[in-house]
């Protein structure tokens, strides 16, 4: 729980010190300039509350690691609904708005997270998580959108380092096995989810792993 708070935080923290001129730049998300991923965000933000506010008595049918949908084709941003992300994001013109709006339900989600109990069960995409496996597999979300948001932004603000092993932990149990120990925390999981192609070092250092990956998760 804390930890979804500290990296939920720190990204949003990042978000509002962006300037105008950043909403503009690409991001880490194919096809995504860095005001679409911002959108996204507040639709991630809205999920959050959803899905605290959506209890369920039935068994849980996934965890943190299981309830990804993980895909071994890259995304080409042509999916209709990263399309709606892009035009909803544009309307929003002034970035102005999208701070704001995201500091505004963010803040809601945070908040309806720190009041959850972990140990209660709630419904998302059909099925049934607890509330501590679906903040964690928030941990990983924010995380990895926090690469993203910094992905051409010089001197940003990394996530936070926990929030980056704890990530990596759980990329490398989806994975079935661990990366390289000289791999940073950042370097792992930006080429496990194919956010970076591997050098030609570190494509041998994979080892058995290197046919595993990348991971793209949905």
């Amino acid at each position: 729980m804390d930890l979804f708070s500290r990296t939920w935080a720190a990204l949003r923290a990042t978000v509002a010190d962006l300037s105008d001129e950043d909403f503009g730049r690409p991001s880490g998300c194919t096809g995504w300039l860095v005001r679409d991923l911002v959108c996204h965000l507040i639709v991630d933000a809205q999920d959050v509350l959803i899905t605290l506010a959506t209890p369920s008595d039935r068994e849980p049918t996934r965890d943190a690691l299981t309830y990804w949908d993980v895909s071994d084709t890259p995304p080409t941003g042509d999916d209709p609904l990263d399309a709606l992300t892009v035009r909803l994001a544009a309307a929003y013109e002034d970035p102005g708005l999208l701070k704001f709006h995201l500091d505004d339900v963010g803040s809601a989600a945070g908040r309806a997270a720190v009041f959850a109990d972990p140990s209660g069960r709630v419904g998302t995409r059909d099925e049934v998580l607890t509330v501590g496996d679906f903040l964690s597999t928030y941990v990983m979300e924010w995380t990895l959108h926090h690469l993203d948001l910094i992905a051409h932004l010089p001197g940003a603000e990394l996530p936070p380092a926990e929030g980056l092993v704890r990530s990596r932990e759980m990329l490398e149990r989806i994975a079935g096995g661990p990366f390289p120990s000289s791999f940073p925390d950042v370097d792992a999981l930006l080429i496990g989810t194919g956010r970076r192609a591997p050098t030609e070092a570190e494509q041998a250092e994979l080892g058995h792993l290197a046919s595993r990956v990348p991971l793209y998760l949905g």
